[in-house]
């Protein structure tokens, strides 16, 4: 679907309010000085920079205001100004290349929107739409290569949802994320290969990437991946286990080769 986004949100016009008074020379200025108040701690001044530099249509600034409004970073929890935001950036950069400046921003805002479709926003305009979901996901995964829409779209086919359940399909798809060092896909794909779902039984590379996937588990949320690598490990022989632990270090030998 080179250099066509699919049919975009909704148009969603952003309701956060652009500040009359500026004091800034253009959106790049706006969009600096918001990052430096953010930095230093100062997220509401932050907040109204960046809302300057969004309304001048500035990628970047739209992004992270999204990103705030979606966790509650120093503004109020809000999805549905998360999903305007994401939505702004999604129907004004649709045809940025995979090698433009913004093209990060752009796939992860086309992610971000497939995440809000899938369950919809309680209380707004935005329901549960799985095709629309599909396609964000699946634009984002394709067009742009972004290992987190790789690894949702690779969640479709391993669970059915909205498309025929394919674990040779999830199993593409999770490995394509994996290679970039994604963790959950990692796991995922760690116990495709071990299970024989979707794919040839191989135990020895099912726990190596377990393993990778354990190495870059993030605290609570990332306890799953953990209790997986342990059962596999604990399952594993110590042929088994040889194996994996030489594609680990084969893993981190490329990786430290191209940086």
């Amino acid at each position: 679907m080179a250099g066509a986004g699919p049919a975009v949100a909704l148009d969603a016009a952003v309701r956060t309010p652009v500040p009359a008074a500026t004091g800034y020379r253009n959106a790049r200025e706006a969009m600096r000085t918001g990052m430096r108040d953010y930095n230093a701690g100062d997220k509401e001044g932050a907040a109204r920079a960046l809302e300057y530099a969004a309304g001048q249509g500035h990628a970047l600034a739209l992004w992270k205001l999204g990103r705030m409004y979606a966790e509650g970073d120093g503004v109020p929890h809000d999805d549905l100004k998360a999903f305007e935001f994401f939505s702004k950036i999604a129907d004004e950069n649709a045809d940025e290349g995979p090698e433009a400046p913004n093209a990060g921003v752009v796939a992860s805002a086309f992610t971000a929107l497939g995440r809000y479709f899938l369950d919809g926003i309680k209380g707004s305009y935005v329901r549960p739409n799985v095709e629309r979901a599909y396609d964000m996901f699946n634009y984002a995964a394709t067009y742009y290569g972004d290992p987190n829409a790789q690894y949702n779209l690779a969640r479709l086919y391993l669970d059915g949802t909205g498309v025929s359940q394919d674990p040779r399909q999830a199993a593409r798809w999770f490995n394509l994320a994996a290679e970039k060092g994604h963790a959950a896909a990692q796991a995922l794909l760690g116990q495709l290969l071990i299970n024989g779902q979707g794919v040839t039984v191989q135990r020895a590379r099912g726990l190596a990437w377990l393993t990778l996937a354990r190495d870059a588990a993030d605290g609570p949320k990332d306890q799953w991946i953990v209790a997986l690598q342990e059962q596999a490990l604990a399952a594993a022989s110590e042929r088994d286990r040889a194996e994996a632990q030489a594609q680990v270090d084969g893993f981190y030998r490329r990786s430290a080769k191209g940086r």
